[in-house]
């Protein structure tokens, strides 16, 4: 084609394109005079944020992946990565477009904007506001990496400062304490470490506190047998490759108190006559009848002061009572042993009942399987044919009955060898209006403390604005209206309610969101989480909200010391939101240096739904090139 006759088309195309991005811009003021009263309630400074918010879902309603195909192809931006700036983009791909098509008069007059006080070009850019939010929240960019690394301290953490220094020498940003679990003394033993750690290290860490919020659990399960059993370590023939090793321990101590230089693995058993212990000789065998009735022998290794150390190359049952007889004729009984804890198996097809009533439940074979729900309202505001999902969607059943003190379950998918019902499993109701507060008596007995020692609050099971409001108009009672607050969305119903939820929680200066993808996978579905976290990521980056990303993060490397492959691609994509967060474990200082690593290197790569193109050292050039005698990076 003749390059006039190209440029013909060009312009032809963009203008015809131009009115589709004019067409926008006109349905997006439209929705802000309809919005209008609920935005200019925002403060001023915030108002950006609302409007923007505000235009992110007015479009993202339509559809319109035609025109960005058409945008594309003509060399124009293609909507793809507005959200920061939705209306600025509009307005200066229709300018690009109309100077594409030479658009001149009337026709080449720029579109207005609705602005609701908010005048073009004296706002800061979208992404600045964003940055200087995550500044507020979460504390300053590090030299490596823009996205920071929040941590769940263990309740060890309360008793072990130099464990909380070594998060912090890890690259620890903000420490998370989850008030389900401790009370506020450990809580500030936690804190006070927390500090002293970030002064010595120079810098900032932040405190965020986890509201419990509501408990929909199983109810008790009656305690089991007081019995343990030990087994030697045996190889593929059977043969004893390292027998059960027992300390025997005189009781009334702490069974985890075993000593530090012990060979090898060994589990502690009380038993009631110290002296006993003192009188036994290494080498010394000891007999028993063990909780089966079977005749074992305990073969004593070494005596030291605090008990000995025993060996069994056999298995043994032992049970709180059981005598052990020494050479000499003289006994001693196993001390009190912990409960076993007892589980109901269930498998697809079966049939369950979740009670109003949580006193524990009896396991009996073959009795109906009976287990108490600690959320009464769910008796209430639950139906037939709803789903109920049991220990984090390990159990999935449907609703048969229900009536004010029972609910009749069927269980629809489980493991094909069945699955086991414990108490204390966490229940979802995805199908449930559920009629409580996501702020709950307990969490309104520690937001004073929270107030008064946290950076910031996060709000768990948030599904509505009411939610929010009920904390903001809590804090405010406590006159802590300066305290940053972040929404943990675990729900579907909290998911869709987002939009409602960030628009009431605007006004604050520091807010943020956290995606609880365990819990929002449970219940959305496995299949659906990917699509809902890039909603959540994309809406928050409209509201100029930070994001943590949060669940099973490096969870591997947490608890058995090596990532999986799959886990270190995932921690990779953390990267877009504003912070990464890791759950408790025995290994979590090397996963915070390995997520530290991962986000330092994606820094050059990755921005939100941008791809950065760093220079790659990784190739050669695919053919021989003639040298330039200058640098690749002056060429």
């Amino acid at each position: 084609m003749h390059p006039a006759a190209d440029a013909r088309v060009r312009a032809d195309v963009a203008r015809r394109l131009n009115v589709e991005v004019r067409g926008l811009i006109d349905h997006l003021n439209a929705v802000r005079r309809q919005a209008a009263p609920s935005i200019m309630a925002v403060d001023l400074p915030h108002r950006p944020s609302a409007l923007n918010l505000m235009d992110y879902v007015a479009i993202r309603g339509l559809e319109i992946r035609h025109l960005q195909r058409g945008l594309s192809a003509l060399g124009v931006s293609s909507l793809g990565r507005m959200e920061a700036g939705v209306m600025e983009h509009l307005l200066q791909v229709s300018a690009t477009l109309g100077a594409i098509g030479g658009e001149e008069g009337e026709q080449g007059e720029q579109p207005q904007q609705v602005s609701l006080g908010v005048e073009r070009g004296r706002a800061a850019p979208g992404a600045k506001v964003l940055a200087d939010n995550a500044d507020r929240l979460l504390g300053p960019v590090r030299t490596n990496r823009s996205t920071r690394i929040m941590v769940t301290l263990p309740s060890a953490a309360a008793g072990q400062p130099e464990l909380i220094e070594r998060y912090v020498a890890s690259g620890m940003d903000v420490a998370r304490i989850n008030c389900a679990h401790d009370s506020p003394r450990e809580w500030s033993r936690m804190i006070s470490s927390v500090q002293a750690a970030g002064s010595a290290a120079g810098r900032p860490v932040k405190i965020a506190m986890d509201l419990g919020g509501p408990k929909l659990r199983t109810g008790p399960i009656e305690p089991g047998p007081r019995v343990r059993k030990l087994k030697p370590l045996r190889d593929p023939q059977g043969r004893v490759t390292r027998p059960a090793r027992i300390w025997l321990t005189p009781a009334g101590g702490s069974l985890g108190d075993l000593p530090a230089d012990l060979p090898g693995e060994a589990t502690a058993i009380p038993v009631d006559d110290a002296q006993w212990l003192i009188d036994r000789r290494p080498g010394e065998t000891l007999a028993l009848r063990d909780a089966r009735g079977s005749r074992r022998r305990l073969h004593v290794v070494e005596r030291r002061d605090g008990g000995m150390l025993t060996e069994a190359r056999k298995t043994v049952y032992l049970a709180t009572g059981l005598p052990i007889t020494a050479e000499d004729g003289t006994q001693a009984l196993v001390g009190t042993l912990p409960s076993t804890e007892q589980a109901f198996r269930v498998h697809q097809g079966d049939h369950l009942t979740l009670t109003r009533d949580t006193a524990p439940a009896s396991v009996r074979p073959g009795d109906p399987v009976r287990i108490g729900c600690t959320l009464p309202e769910a008796f209430g505001d639950a139906a037939p044919g709803q789903r109920v999902l049991i220990n984090d969607g390990k159990i999935s059943t449907v609703i048969r009955a229900i009536d004010a003190e029972h609910m009749e379950l069927e269980v629809t998918r489980c493991k094909p060898a069945g699955a086991d019902l414990k108490a204390g499993k966490g229940l979802n109701f995805p199908d449930t209006e559920l009629g409580l507060s996501a702020l709950t008596a307990e969490d309104r007995e520690h937001l004073p403390f929270i107030a008064e020692h946290a950076d910031m609050v996060q709000l768990s099971f948030a599904r509505s604005a009411e939610d929010v409001s009920d904390l903001l108009d809590a804090l405010e009672a406590l006159g802590a209206t300066e305290l940053d607050v972040v929404l943990k969305i675990e729900t579907v119903s909290g998911f869709e309610n987002l939009p409602r939820m960030l628009m009431r929680l605007l006004g604050r200066t520091g807010c943020g969101v956290m995606i609880a993808r365990g819990d929002l996978a449970v219940e959305a579905g496995f299949e659906r989480t990917v699509e809902l976290q890039e909603e959540i990521l994309w809406l928050c980056e409209a509201a100029h909200v930070p994001v943590i990303w949060a669940t099973q993060v490096l969870e591997t490397q947490a608890h058995s010391g090596l990532p999986s492959r799959p886990e270190v691609t995932d921690a990779g994509v953390g990267q877009r939101a504003e912070c990464v967060m890791l759950n408790k474990g025995p290994f979590i200082p090397g996963a915070i240096s390995t997520l530290d690593s991962i986000l330092s290197r994606m820094e050059g790569h990755l921005s939100k739904k941008s791809d950065l193109l760093r220079r790659l050292e990784s190739w050669d050039a695919p053919v021989s090139l003639p040298r330039t005698g200058k640098p690749a990076d002056q060429v």
